[in-house]
């Protein structure tokens, strides 16, 4: 299944005889909440959903945002109407980050139809709520094992035997500046990839050849196995989308870099990318 649904497509498809349940996850690094806006105006019927309580446990250790506890972010699902087998829309205002990671977390846990609203807020063209909807709740079990998930150890190991990309801004790779973890750099071993570079200036993905041509440029289609981390486990999320959109399966290092900085035990490389 393709992992994004266009504005036009959603608008149909929430007429219909099957709606899909609607996740707002409106979310910004470092702030301010989501929810103030989702209550000015969102898209009719959406819930929301915050990231940094719902989508992540508590920061410390594995990183700034850690898998949230199973039994916590399954209740939070079924409270927004999330059931096994109702299609799930995820959406934010940009730049796609957090409705990656209500993706990722959703199919990691098992569900097998989620979808991100291509372009988020921006794309959609009907009107808005400010309704605060109080769905039935749903009946969503999670199940891991949905997506590829590594740990620290995981992560270096594939850095050496696979290909590991960095989705954060080249100049966090390099260690130019680190404006929110203990250290800068990166892990030893892997390729920077801002995920940045995958979408257009309005938010939406590129073409699916446009992203595999970029993926393969940077050895994703010759690797044995291909994982993805970034600051915390959220824009790395949207990584994970878009090389699945190119055709490409990639697991997730959710602790990221704010986890791995944290042990100063574990190494550091600075500089430019060895490609």
């Amino acid at each position: 299944m393709k992992p994004i649904i266009s504005a036009s497509e959603l608008l149909s498809e929430s007429a219909g005889a099957r709606p899909p349940v609607l996740l707002d996850v409106r979310w910004t690094l470092g702030g301010p909440p989501g929810r103030p806006e989702y209550e000015a105006g969102h898209l009719p019927g959406a819930v929301y959903v915050d990231l940094d309580t719902e989508l992540a446990g508590p920061p410390g250790r594995g990183g700034r945002h850690p898998l949230p506890d199973l039994a916590a972010f399954g209740a939070a699902m079924r409270r927004a109407g999330v059931s096994a087998d109702t299609p799930v829309v995820v959406y934010d205002g940009g730049p796609g980050w957090g409705a990656a990671r209500a993706w990722w977390l959703l199919r990691w846990a098992g569900h097998p139809d989620v979808r991100v609203l291509d372009g988020g807020l921006a794309a959609w063209e009907g009107e808005l709520s400010k309704d605060i909807p109080s769905p039935e709740p749903g009946d969503f079990q999670p199940r891991p094992g949905g997506m590829g998930l590594l740990d620290a150890d995981g992560a270096a190991a594939l850095a050496r035997a696979g290909l590991l990309l960095d989705a954060r801004a080249a100049e966090r790779y390099r260690g130019d500046v680190e404006p929110i973890d203990r250290v800068g750099g990166h892990i030893p071993g892997a390729v920077s990839a801002p995920t940045t570079e995958n979408v257009t200036p309005d938010g939406r993905f590129l073409p699916a050849d446009a992203l595999a041509a970029r993926f393969t440029a940077l050895g994703v289609a010759e690797a044995a196995d291909v994982a993805v981390y970034c600051g915390s486990g959220v824009s790395g999320a949207h990584e994970v989308l878009a090389l699945q959109l190119a055709g490409f399966d990639a697991a997730l290092y959710a602790g990221s870099w704010s986890d791995w900085s944290s042990d100063p035990t574990r190494p550091v490389a600075t500089g430019p990318d060895p490609q």
